[in-house]
C-alpha cells in the first residue's frame, strides 16, 4: 500500500472517530490534512461523501435519541443555504471567509466555557433554528462544515450527549446527500473521489463503532465542556488552514 494512501486512510479513521464520538468535527479535521496530498476539489466531496455513509449509520443506531422536532427546521432551513454555499465554493473567498468563520467560533466557544450566564434555549426557537440551520447550509455547500452552526443550536437546547450526536446526525444525512448531489452536478464527485471512499470503508466502520462506545461514557456534567474546547481547536485549526 503506498504511503500516501496510508496516511488517507489514518486521516479518515481519526476524523470519524471524532464525528462518531462527539457527532461533528470530522470535517475540520479531515479536510485540511487531506488538503496536503489531493485537491480541495477531491477533499471536500470525499469528506461530505463520507458524512452521509457514517450519518446513516448513526441514525440507523440511535433514532430514538433523535430529536426530530429541531432536526426536522435545521434540515429544511439548512437545504436553502446549500446553493449558496455552492457558489461560495467556486467564486468566494475562502480565506477571508474562514478566518471571520473561526474568530466567531472561538469566540463564542470561549464565552460559553467561561461565563457564568450562558443562553439556554427550554424549546426549539425558529429564529435560533433559521440561522444556525442556513450557516450550516452555507458552510456544508462550500467547505464540507456543517458542524459548527449546529454545534451552537445544540448547546442552546443543552442537548445531553447521546442526543446532541444523533440528531447531528438527522441532519447531516439529508444536507449531505442535496450537497453531492451538487457536487455531481458541477462533477466535482468523480471517479477518484469515490475510489478513496470505498478504499476508506474498512477503516470508517470500526471508527464509527468505537466513537458510539466512547460517546456513551462521556458525563453528562462534562460534554458540554468537551464541546466547547472542542470548538475552540476546530476555530484554531479552521484559523491556521487559512492563513498558512
Amino acid at each position: 500500500m503506498e504511503l500516501i494512501t496510508v496516511y488517507i486512510l489514518s486521516v479518515i479513521f481519526t476524523a470519524t472517530l471524532v464525528r462518531s464520538t462527539f457527532g461533528f468535527g470530522e470535517s475540520l479535521i479531515a479536510v485540511p490534512l487531506l488538503l496536503f496530498v489531493i485537491p480541495v476539489e477531491t477533499a471536500v466531496p470525499l469528506s461530505v461523501l463520507i458524512s452521509v455513509f457514517i450519518a446513516a449509520i448513526v441514525v440507523a443506531q440511535d433514532r430514538k435519541q433523535i430529536h426530530f422536532e429541531s432536526a426536522k427546521w435545521l434540515i429544511l432551513f439548512g437545504i436553502l443555504g446549500i446553493p449558496l454555499g455552492l457558489v461560495l465554493l467556486f467564486y468566494g473567498n475562502e480565506t477571508l471567509i474562514k478566518i471571520g468563520l473561526a474568530f466567531l467560533i472561538i469566540l463564542y466557544a470561549s464565552y460559553s466555557l467561561f461565563s457564568k450566564k450562558v443562553l439556554k434555549l427550554e424549546k426549539d426557537h425558529k429564529i435560533w433554528l433559521f440561522v444556525c440551520g442556513f450557516l450550516s447550509g452555507i458552510l456544508g455547500g462550500a467547505y464540507g462544515l456543517n458542524g459548527p452552526p449546529l454545534v451552537v443550536y445544540g448547546n442552546l437546547r443543552h442537548w445531553t450527549a447521546k442526543r446532541f450526536r444523533a440528531t447531528l446526525q438527522a441532519y447531516f444525512l439529508p444536507a449531505s446527500i442535496v450537497a453531492m448531489c451538487g457536487y455531481a452536478y458541477k462533477g466535482l464527485w468523480n471517479t477518484t473521489v469515490t475510489y478513496y471512499f470505498f478504499i476508506s470503508i474498512p477503516v470508517i466502520i470500526p471508527a464509527i463503532f468505537l466513537g458510539r462506545y466512547l460517546n456513551h461514557q462521556l458525563k453528562e456534567g462534562h460534554f458540554l465542556k468537551y464541546i466547547y474546547m472542542g470548538l475552540i481547536c476546530v476555530g484554531i485549526l479552521l484559523l491556521s488552514n487559512a492563513i498558512l
